[in-house]
């Protein structure tokens, strides 16, 4: 499916444009020394597209740090007067928008649990409208790929053409070292869906902890998404909110340091024509796979056909779980990843018990 959107590409506001969209900043904005002292440090990078900070916290229990409000826009004003940086706040409702744009902020932000309302969504998009401001829309809580390309299609139909996504994982019972699960598989199919839509990656919420940002941030950009969202605090450990995945100004400065910035495309003839071979060598695979899977599906037809006239149950479960251990046992002998295997055989045999159970219902043809 095809998602279309009317689009212009953002500005990074760097004299690199090739640089990825950089949004680096406080969890929360908790006072107007911290605001200053942060922003300081991230201009120095000379990286830096925006400085976010959290003015209003949504929390799942209250009593906790809700963000200091209306006061950090008015900080946010002294940080943009003061280092020239743009600004980006989270917005939740059309209140939020209406004080985000009388304090003149650049970029404005749909986090996690509001993309998962359409309610909310479209009364941020109806605040929006009439305003030429970036707005990034955060995946939902969930993964939920569709709620995530309606939340995105609200804003634009409000005519917000500076648009762009924002990968911060997804919510899992799982037990993972992430605090949110990548999906990385998610991301991408938005892309493939919509690939003049920039998607900018969260590294500090989906590592939960500092030490996993680098990590995070190299990986998204080798599957070319196109900014990254990291929180920088002067002195995390006293932060307010989310102090053990934000990082220092100095350790912020090392990581985009040493991010590694992919190509499209090979550079040289000589590498191109490399690639290209290996690329030829992968279609004649992916042909020859197609015809092995054509050829096991029609084996699959006559055992339907055997079923039905012997009145045999298409469904053996024994010989399935048989037939799934030796395959994924098989592939990791052969170097695979066993969870991809497991994977392939579970859709090989999906379609092949649709084959089977389809001709189980086909009335026979009297002779």
């Amino acid at each position: 499916m095809q998602i279309n959107l009317e689009l212009e590409p953002l500005d990074n506001g760097l004299e690199n444009p090739s640089w990825p969209f950089l949004l680096a900043g406080p969890c929360s904005a908790e006072t107007e020394e911290q605001m200053l002292d942060t922003a300081r440090q991230l201009k120095a990078t000379q990286r830096v597209s925006a400085f976010r900070a959290g003015i209003w916290k949504p929390r799942t229990r209250p009593g906790s740090f809700e963000g200091i409000g209306e006061p950090g826009l008015q900080w946010l004003q002294t940080v943009k007067a003061e280092t020239g940086l743009r600004t980006a706040v989270e917005v939740a409702s059309a209140a939020h928008v209406e004080l985000a744009l009388k304090y003149d902020v650049d970029v404005l932000w749909v986090g996690a649990r509001s993309s998962a309302n359409p309610f909310t969504v479209q009364e941020i998009a109806d605040a929006l409208k009439g305003t030429d401001k970036i707005v990034l829309v955060k995946n939902p809580v969930s993964p939920d790929l569709p709620l995530w390309v309606g939340a995105l299609e609200r804003i634009n139909r409000a005519g917000i053409k500076k648009l762009g996504a924002i990968h911060r994982g997804f919510s899992s019972h799982e037990d993972s070292v992430f605090r949110n699960v990548p999906m990385w598989h998610l991301a991408i199919e938005l892309k493939k869906m919509c690939p003049a839509l920039p998607i900018i990656c969260d590294p500090s919420h989906i590592s939960g902890k500092r030490e996993l940002v680098s990590f995070v941030a190299q990986k998204a950009l080798d599957i070319n998404m196109n900014g990254l969202m990291i929180e920088v605090h002067n002195n995390p450990a006293c932060a307010l909110s989310d102090a053990e995945q934000q990082l220092t100004p100095d350790s912020f400065a090392h990581v985009i340091s040493d991010l590694m910035l992919r190509f499209m495309e090979p550079m040289t003839v000589a590498s191109k024509n490399i690639l290209e071979e290996y690329r030829k060598q992968l279609d004649e695979l992916d042909d020859d796979l197609i015809q092995m899977l054509s050829k096991r599906m029609k084996i699959s037809q006559k055992i339907g056909q055997y079923k039905q006239e012997n009145n045999v149950m298409v469904l053996q479960m024994n010989r399935w779980e048989e037939i799934l251990n030796h395959r994924v046992k098989m592939g990791e002998a052969m170097g695979l990843n066993g969870k991809f295997i497991k994977q392939q055989m579970e859709i090989i045999h999906d379609e092949s018990i649709r084959i089977q159970t389809n001709i189980m219902h086909t009335e026979p043809i009297d002779e």
